[in-house]
């Protein structure tokens, strides 16, 4: 897949009918005939945003990318619509693809990550435990405050999810899985679904994002002894 041209559309990034052709390594007439045969799954605004009269002569003149003249109507496809069609078309191009296009091209990564307010202050405790001098009153001092920086940290440690490094982690886990257990393009989206849901229910969360840092390790264990139920 080579790299995208970036469209950014009211805060949001999307991509055109034929961007998201040429990363699925389809035609467009394709993407196109799956959407009109399954227009009721898509919603717009959801799944994409159709741009035509005067919202589309403003799209047109920030010159993000170069349109033909005597289009008349634009769809922008949102990541959930990256997904549908994805499932529509079920190759394994098309799947590596939309995990690429989540990673790279829908998360919008920043450089810095703040920090939370207890992790501010735990920076804070421990220079000032570093900085107070070396007398027995201050060394008290010292225990308490690295009593407290420990608690704090453990606070923070119940607190911290997967980082975007970590889900790929996890991603390429249940990756290998599937691959390892099923031959079937057709029937591989069906693991998918359901080792991901077990992954929820396993750890208590609502999406495996949501896995703790901390049980990262667990999690990997579990999905490399993981064991499908039959799948009808």
């Amino acid at each position: 897949m080579n790299q995208l041209q970036i469209i950014n559309n009211n805060g949001q990034r999307v991509l055109t009918t034929s961007q998201l052709a040429e990363a699925y390594g389809t035609d467009i007439q394709i993407v196109v005939n799956n959407f009109n045969r399954n227009k009721d799954r898509y919603s717009e605004g959801k799944h994409f945003v159709l741009l035509t009269g005067e919202y589309l002569r403003e799209f047109r003149a920030k010159n993000q990318i170069d349109l033909l003249p005597n289009i008349n109507r634009l769809y922008l496809w949102t990541e959930k619509g990256a997904w549908l069609h994805a499932k529509s078309l079920n190759t394994d191009q098309a799947w590596d693809a939309y995990e690429k296009l989540v990673d790279d091209y829908y998360t919008i990564k920043e450089n810095v990550v703040p920090l939370s307010k207890d992790q501010a202050l735990v920076t804070v405790l421990r220079t000032t435990a570093d900085l107070v001098e070396d007398t027995q009153a201050i060394k008290e001092e010292q225990h308490e405050i690295r009593k407290l920086v420990t608690q704090i940290d453990n606070k923070v440690e119940e607190q911290i999810t997967l980082d975007h490094g970590e889900q790929r982690r996890l991603q390429k886990g249940v990756a290998t899985k599937v691959y390892e257990i099923c031959n079937d393009p057709k029937e591989r989206p069906k693991f998918f679904k359901e080792i991901y849901r077990e992954i929820k229910d396993r750890f208590g969360v609502a999406s495996y994002k949501d896995v703790k840092r901390k049980e990262l390790q667990s999690a990997l264990r579990y999905i490399e002894n993981w064991i499908p139920r039959k799948v009808s």
